[in-house]
């Protein structure tokens, strides 16, 4: 009797699918339930894995990759800790990266509902390696002491341990796992994963990225750092720095193929493996990271890079390090990573990534590029140009970049732009025709920039770049004129553009979803989702 009355409540059940806007939930998979937490309304709804399986995947359905920043701390006069989360708040930066669990910002970041990685210092990855307690105290004072209010939700272990400072390697295991316990004794552990950020060093040879490994010599421990990853339902923290594949490549590469810019056909990568193309560094570094972890065995393990960026000021010896190649790698990086697509290998894993940095640190040592990756002012203004959101909202002195021709761009490469984009690009040139209003002055340039500029605000969000052969820049002054208003304008009826949805936390591959292990899994959602209800 018990059995059929269970098997006629589960009938009656009707699930109820209403959109919320910015409605906390906690999903958790417990031994083949679903449970739903909604902490506003203070509801829970229990049911199992079939008739959830649904509401499970329109949730995922709602959730896209995120944008987030890492906050460096060799600066001189680093703002207030309040002013720093006034800027990110500004910037609409809701993920970011701290190198330490400084408590001043811990503090400031209370209530802003901004998602934070901690960091355990290098110095501090042999004590916690060593000493269980000094784990549980570390979480307690770093970590406990601070949710729920401050929105904690990784513990990133060090800082490329297994290249700069290898000697902890024996113990950074062992590490991870005395802080993942302590969170489990502080019921932390589904809202705070633990992981540790490695260089794309200990992958030797990462391209072709099919027949990419581990370093040899790293393999037990990166064996030990993969199962543990595994078992606590983790992500991989890669740090990934095409600015470096590039540079350090000895011309191999094209530098456009580092800055996420289409390549010509004679021009494409692909792995003569696989035969999978890849349009950039940054995937084929991430693919490189996927079938490292596969030549160990393992799979379902989430790729998030913790760190990339691009200098915008370099030595006389930095020639790539200037202020172009870093608006043009940041921006196209946003709009890349917010089509929620993985990399070739991985296609439904969303890259989930961080920006290296907010701030330059002028007081690190090294090349002047080492001192200039931070894309904001300490006032908060942008260095360049800046869509942190995903959107075609540009941050900076104006609220809107154009695309123009160059003034110096020859009549024959303008004239072969105008046509591109009159045509293949499919922009709306009907200003530039003669009788209306963008008509006069009727020469190349005038025409290129308003039909360059038509382009680039309807595709920048699709992946769409201001180059045109080299005949193109972008500007914040608003190029319009008379009755002749460019698209994106204040003035113009066009333009403008919708953010994707923002994901809060790294998302795990549910691709092959029912091989899921019987384990606790939570995602902490903060944006417009599905929410289910019984009825």
């Amino acid at each position: 009797m018990q059995a059929k009355r269970k098997r006629k409540n589960e009938a009656q059940w009707n699930l109820t699918i209403i959109i919320m806007m910015k409605l906390p939930l906690i999903i958790q998979w417990d031994n083949l339930f679903f449970i739903l937490v909604s902490r506003d309304l203070h509801e829970k709804v229990t049911c199992n894995s079939v008739s959830c399986w649904f509401l499970l995947t329109k949730i995922l359905d709602c959730i896209g990759a995120f944008v987030g920043i890492n906050i460096g701390t060799d600066v001189s006069n680093m703002p207030p800790a309040s002013d720093v989360v006034a800027i990110l708040k500004s910037h609409q930066i809701n993920h970011i990266r701290l190198y330490d669990a400084d408590s001043h910002m811990l503090k400031a970041l209370a209530d802003s509902g901004i998602e934070v990685t901690v960091g355990v210092t290098n110095e501090e990855v042999l004590g916690i390696g060593e000493s269980a307690s000094t784990a549980a105290a570390w979480i307690n004072k770093n970590v406990a002491s601070y949710v729920p209010s401050t929105n904690i939700t990784a513990i990133a272990v060090g800082s490329e341990v297994l290249t700069s400072i290898p000697h902890a390697a024996p113990v950074l295991v062992t590490a991870m796992n005395s802080l993942h316990k302590a969170l489990v004794a502080s019921n932390l552990n589904f809202q705070v994963k633990v992981s540790s950020p490695q260089s794309m060093d200990i992958i030797p040879k990462p391209f072709p990225p099919s027949t990419a490994t581990f370093n040899s010599s790293s393999n037990s421990t990166i064996y030990q750092l993969l199962q543990f990853l595994k078992n606590t339902n983790s992500y991989y923290m890669l740090n990934a720095y095409p600015y470096y594949g590039y540079t350090n490549g000895n011309g191999i590469f094209p530098i456009d193929y580092a800055l996420f810019k289409p390549l010509p056909s004679v021009k494409q990568i692909v792995d003569p493996n696989t035969l999978f193309h890849y349009n950039s560094m940054f995937d084929a570094m991430v693919d490189a990271t996927y079938y490292s972890m596969d030549a160990l065995n393992f799979s379902g393990i989430p790729v998030v890079v913790t760190e990339t960026g691009w200098p915008w000021q370099g030595g006389s010896d930095e020639p790539d390090a200037t202020m172009e190649n870093a608006e043009t790698f940041i921006n196209n990086l946003i709009q890349r990573v917010s089509n929620d697509s993985g990399p070739p290998s991985q296609p439904t894993i969303p890259i989930n990534t961080y920006i290296y940095e907010l701030f330059n640190e002028d007081k690190r040592s090294g090349p002047v590029s080492e001192k200039n990756w931070g894309v904001l002012f300490m006032n908060g203004t942008s260095v360049f140009p800046l869509s942190l959101s995903g959107s075609s909202q540009i941050t900076g002195n104006s609220t809107t970049v154009y695309c123009v021709a160059k003034d110096d761009a020859s009549e024959d490469k303008l004239q072969d732009g105008l046509d591109w984009a009159c045509g293949q690009g499919r922009a709306n040139c009907s200003g530039i025709q003669s009788g209306q209003p963008c008509y006069l002055p009727n020469n190349f340039k005038n025409h290129a920039s308003y039909a360059y500029n038509d382009y680039y605000q309807k595709m920048r969000s699709n992946g769409g770049t201001c180059d045109f052969d080299g005949t193109a820049t972008t500007t914040t002054n608003d190029p319009s004129y008379g009755s002749c208003i460019f698209t994106g304008s204040s003035n113009s009826s066009t333009g403008g553009g919708i953010s994707p949805p923002v994901a809060f936390g790294p998302i795990s591959p549910l691709g092959e979803s029912m091989k899921l292990p019987v384990s606790k899994m939570q995602f902490l959602i903060t944006v417009a989702c599905v929410v289910a209800f019984l009825v």
